[in-house]
């Protein structure tokens, strides 16, 4: 199965988000008609705004990435809302994309879905075999029920829905935000302004003994495309780079780039998550011909180049 995309009005959901812009622009160099809709227009969340949405732009394709999303501390702190609100506009977009008959259907879950104690590297079979780490679980449940929805209107309706599960993703453009950002822009973030301050240490969450993999962001929007184009099956895809570092290490990593010399203090008080997170990306390259393209030392180094321009800029016109 091919699907051009040219002429295709494709709409993305968190189309002006982080991983969105760069699908947006890689659907755009293949021709699509492309709509990005906005919080404050379109209210996912509740149904008449998704409703109108398929009333008002027809699309013929919906690439889902909206989502309420957060690192540990924000998981923590808000489990219910991340349930409701990723729950509501999977359901919704979905259900209204079938009564609205789009011809296809891309859901984007999450690494977060896997159970906590996963055999690494982690096989799209081992998806149900237990319960998700529990800092996460409200989210990572509520994105995979888009999994468990996409298969049930396959099997009755016959809807064109696929179902793909990025790992945890970086890069220039990320959430640097400490309050919802995920490790890598929240370290580079503490890293950078502790360096410029010559501050004696910096504080990391954990014991530094979990391992996470990471993916370029740009590969990650570009393994989206190519499956939108390319697969059409009931089976989950992993999307990620199938190598996996220690916070520790990657801590260590982060400070080099940033200028860092100072003493890294692990805060054991604060949870690790998931022991070890790591995929099997085999059905990727197999079904999509999808291998990513950037090492995780290139970028970092673009990631810090990136931000370390952004912050130095902000503080000198400050």
């Amino acid at each position: 199965m091919s699907l051009s995309l040219r002429g295709k009005r494709v709409t993305v959901t968190g189309g002006a988000g982080f991983l969105g812009s760069h699908v947006v622009r890689r659907l755009a160099e293949r021709g699509a008609d492309v709509f990005v809709p906005r919080s404050r227009d379109f209210d996912l969340v509740s149904g008449d705004a998704v409703r109108r949405l398929y009333r008002e732009k027809q699309p013929e394709i919906v690439v889902h990435l909206a989502a309420r999303v957060g690192g540990i501390g924000a998981n923590r702190e808000n489990p219910g809302r991340f349930f409701y609100e990723n729950l509501m506009m999977g359901v919704q977009l979905m259900e209204e994309g079938r009564r609205f008959g789009i011809e296809k259907f891309v859901g984007i879950g999450t690494v977060c879905a896997y159970p906590k104690f996963t055999p690494v590297p982690f096989r799209e079979d081992d998806l149900w075999n237990g319960y998700p780490e529990e800092t996460n679980a409200p989210y990572g449940l509520a994105k995979k029920m888009l999994l468990v929805q996409a298969q049930a209107y396959r099997e009755q309706y016959g809807f064109r829905a696929i179902y793909l599960l990025p790992v945890n993703l970086y890069g220039p453009g990320d959430n640097f935000d400490p309050s919802t950002s995920h490790v890598i822009p929240a370290l580079i973030k503490k890293c950078i302004e502790a360096a410029d301050a010559g501050a004696a240490q910096v504080e990391v969450w954990g014991t530094g003994s979990a391992s996470r993999e990471f993916l370029y962001v740009d590969d990650c929007a570009e393994a989206i495309v190519l499956a939108t184009e390319r697969y059409d099956g009931t089976d989950p895809i992993n999307i990620g780079a199938g190598r996996e570092i220690t916070i520790k290490d990657l801590v260590h990593r982060i400070a080099a780039l940033t200028g860092f010399t100072g003493r890294i203090r692990w805060d054991s008080s604060k949870p690790d998550g998931q022991p070890r997170r790591c995929l099997d990306v085999s059905r990727a390259e197999r079904e999509l011909g999808f291998r990513a393209a950037t090492t995780l030392e290139e970028g970092l180094e673009q990631t810090v180049d990136w931000y370390r321009k952004e912050y130095l800029g902000r503080r000198s016109v400050g």
